[in-house]
């Protein structure tokens, strides 16, 4: 595994739009802030175009994210928002000077196609972290963008985070993954899906049926990829629904069911995801993680 550069007053940061549209007043305020950490915002060309919910056409936004990594005056790319897209520009993108000079892709939700698929085919850390479109919310409310800037600026960060009933406790080091549960359920089976052996794998989720959370759960089980982990962290899990005859059950009873046979370490309620308090995750370190009486997810000294 190995990280980009961090970032320095003076550093360059691109903005594009893989998925959802989105307008000027929607990413100003991200402008505003970036700007007041001393980094210099470059905008994608194709940044304000539209195609029906699409910043652009297919091509129009891979071309965006292409120049972006190709460009060797960018230190990061930080995605606009999410939504849905990424996954019909995957198979576009080339990586190779990527490859050479690597650079942080920042983003969360849908932007699980690219910490998955970089993550799988270069060994490349990324950030799992808050996007323009939320930033407006989270100035001054929460840690959000706080972790974010100590993330891109080089501090390694400790997270304490309160235990949850249906923890299963223990410790374990691994290589950190994953990101929204039914955007990497959509990657089995393709080159995007990671390797979970011996990884712990971080996993969110926003507006789903509960019976939705168990078909993906299940599935990921029967694929074999949840009987090796070194551990299971599950952040927000948001605004999940049910049906009128309900499920019976809650995304932690869900989530516990389907790995309690397992040995590895479980913990509830991590602070990331669709949440205000979104804190920044580096997708492709190394983390320690402790569930017990106080839970710690601890980003390794090593890269």
């Amino acid at each position: 595994m190995s990280q980009p550069t961090h970032l320095e007053k003076g550093s360059r940061i691109g903005i594009v739009a893989t998925a959802r549209k989105i307008a000027m007043a929607e990413l100003q305020p991200a402008v505003d802030v970036l700007n007041s950490w001393g980094l210099e915002v470059v905008l994608g060309k194709n940044l304000f175009e539209s195609s029906n919910q699409f910043s652009g056409t297919d091509v129009q936004r891979a071309a965006d994210l292409q120049q972006m990594l190709d460009d060797v005056t960018i230190s990061a790319v930080i995605i606009a928002r999410g939504g849905y897209g990424t996954v019909r520009i995957i198979d576009r993108i080339d990586f190779t000077l990527f490859q050479q000079y690597p650079k942080w892709i920042i983003g969360y939700s849908d932007i699980t196609v690219l910490h998955s698929h970089i993550h799988q085919l270069t060994g490349i850390s990324t950030l799992h972290a808050t996007m323009p479109i939320n930033f407006m919310s989270q100035v001054n409310n929460g840690e959000a963008l706080t972790t974010l800037q100590q993330t891109l600026f080089g501090k390694r960060l400790s997270h304490v985070f309160d235990p949850q009933p249906l923890n299963k406790t223990g410790e374990a080091n691994g290589v950190l993954i994953g990101g929204n549960l039914s955007v990497l359920y959509s990657l089995l089976g393709s080159v995007s899906f990671p390797d979970t052996d011996g990884k712990i794998l971080f996993l969110e989720d926003l507006d789903e049926y509960l019976y939705h959370i168990d078909r993906m759960m299940t599935g990921l089980k029967r694929a074999g990829v949840m009987s090796n982990l070194a551990a299971l962290v599950v952040g927000g899990m948001s605004n999940m629904k049910d049906n009128t005859i309900s499920f019976g059950e809650t995304h932690e009873d869900i989530i516990l069911n389907i790995v309690k046979e397992y040995n590895y370490p479980v913990c509830f309620g991590f602070p990331a995801g669709h949440i205000i308090n979104n804190r920044a995750l580096k997708m492709g370190a190394k983390y320690h993680i402790i569930v017990g009486e106080n839970c710690l997810l601890i980003e390794s000294n090593e890269d």
